[in-house]
Parts: structure tokens; sequence; C-alpha cells
């Protein structure tokens, strides 16, 4: 939950700060324009990503493999010049595989998210909230049949991100530094059927961390289309990670079960290629990876954007 909030709170972070978007925003066309001429617009944008993940075993937890898709809608303006808002909905399927426990789950989970920035000369200050909430179905593998369990799960989350957009020519370098606070609960659930169904109560995560890293990219003018190519890197630091523990019963046995989370160090990195077919039309596809001491995910978008 807090990984699939994380990644679409940065998601709506890269569309107020990513320095393609910013170039855009300032400067129509890809370049040569002046900052006049760039009327207030609407823009729409959808994204199909999927992502795939494993973990490796920690404490009571065996290793487990998890496979998303996931599709987002949304919608933003500019208010005034340099002032900009979005609100985006983000629907996703998750299969966790526990293969050595003989469970499995999915998790269907839908958020919604608002961003907004400000642009003052080369600097951008972005923010982002996110609420979430879905439903979790469970299947363990009793030896004397399945035991199935429903419940439900929510997150909230919010980012702040500061950067500073550097141009050359064609080039550009945009340092980046951010804050981050996720917030996730489970509910309480009871399993049903197999042999020895047990009861677990709910829990709740938090966490908060720091984000600093930069973007390089470049763009090409071709045939009257805007070909950009970048790539970014983020180190990562989860200075403050709360794990709740569960208390999990099987018959009059009872055993508490301390969560985990990630490890406190970590980086993130990625590309993306964008071609802006006109003024208005931009197709883009995208690649993040998160690489932590026990967990590694790598997810891919694809996107298209439509302004008016």
């Amino acid at each position: 939950m807090t990984n699939l909030g994380s990644n679409f709170l940065e998601r709506l972070g890269n569309q107020a700060s990513s320095g393609f978007d910013r170039s855009s925003r300032t400067n129509p066309g890809g370049g040569g324009a002046s900052q006049a001429t760039d009327a207030p617009t609407v823009r729409t944008w959808a994204e199909a990503y999927g992502i795939s993940t494993r973990d490796s075993a920690q404490g009571n937890f065996l290793p487990d493999q998890r496979q998303t898709w996931g599709g987002v809608g949304g919608i933003g303006a500019r208010l005034a010049p340099g002032v900009n808002v979005g609100l985006s909905v983000d629907q996703s399927r998750t299969a966790i595989d526990v293969p050595l426990a003989l469970q499995s789950a999915t998790l269907d989970l839908t958020q919604v998210g608002i961003n907004g920035s400000i642009d003052k000369g080369p600097w951008t200050w972005a923010v982002a909230l996110v609420h979430g909430f879905g439903n979790i179905n469970s299947s363990r593998d009793t030896g004397f049949g399945t035991a199935s369990a429903g419940y439900t799960a929510e997150i909230d989350g919010a980012l702040t991100e500061l950067s500073y957009y550097w141009s050359m020519d064609q080039s550009r370098i945009v340092p980046k530094a951010g804050l981050e606070y996720v917030r996730a609960t489970t509910s309480g659930f009871r399993e049903m059927g197999g042999f020895d169904p047990l009861t677990a109560t709910g829990t709740t995560i938090e966490r908060s961390r720091v984000l600093l890293g930069a973007e390089v990219g470049h763009y090409w003018i071709i045939d009257q289309k805007v070909l950009d190519l970048s790539a970014y890197g983020k180190f990562v630091d989860n200075f403050s990670q709360n794990f709740g523990s569960v208390l999990v019963s099987l018959g009059p046995e009872s055993i508490t079960v301390q969560g985990i989370g990630e490890s406190q160090y970590g980086a993130d990195a990625g590309a993306s290629a964008s071609l802006s077919l006109t003024n208005a039309m931009r197709l883009y596809i995208n690649y993040d990876g998160k690489f932590r001491a026990a967990m590694q995910s790598h997810q891919g978008t694809v996107g298209l954007e439509v302004k008016w």
C-alpha cells in the first residue's frame, strides 16, 4: 500500500516539476517562443502502467512477488501565469504471491490525487495529496482446503518538492529536493474455510522520507515535432518508519507479528521519452525503478497528454 501510494504521489509531483513539463508550460513548442504567448490552457492525460516487485525474506515474512497493472486519468489547468493545478484518479490491481507459504492475495486500489505548482523564475514548488481505498482478498492453502479472507485498506499521503530548472540551449539539469509522508491502514479479518482458519487484527504503517536528486534531459525539434529524452536519479532516506504489529490468533494460541518496511536508505532511478506531435498533443513512455536493501521494483508507463 505505501509503495503504491508513493508511486502515485511521485507521478503527480512529476506532472508539476519535471523538466520537460515545466519547459512546455513556460516555453510552448519546446523552445523559441516567449512566455507571453503561453495562454492559459487546460490539459488532460491518460496513462497505463505495470509494476513488477520482488521482496526478499525479512524477519517472519517470506519472500514474495507482486505484479501491478493500472491506469490513471487526470485533468489540469493553468489558473494564472506560473500557477498550475491538477486532479487525477488511479485504479490498479495487484496480485501478490508468497509461494513458500502457499499464500496469495489481490489488492484492488482506487486513489484520488490533487497536485499544484508555482513557478517563479527557474524555481518550482510543487505539492501533491493522495487518498486511496481498496479491498484485499487473500487465500491460504492449509493442506485440508483453502482458507480465504476479505478486508479493506486505506492510504493517505502528501508530497512537497522544490526544484530548480537550469537550461543550457536544448539541454537541462533539474535538481530536486522532496519530502514525503504516507500512512496506510488495513482492517482486521477472519478467515473462512480450510483447516484451523485464523483471525488477525488491523494495523497501521507510517513512513516519512526525504528524496534528493536531479533530472537531466535534452530535446530535439524534428519536422516540427519535439522529441525529449531524460533520466533521473534520487537518493532516498526513510528517516522515520512506524511499523504496526498484527495480533494473529489460531484457535486458543496467539502471536504478535511485527510489521516490516523498506530499508532506511535506497535509490530511485528512471528514464523518459516524450514525443510532442503538436503543441496540443504529446505521447510519452517512462521507466521508474526503486532499489532497496530487500526490495526491487520496476515500473513502466505509457501515456497521452492533450492540451487545449
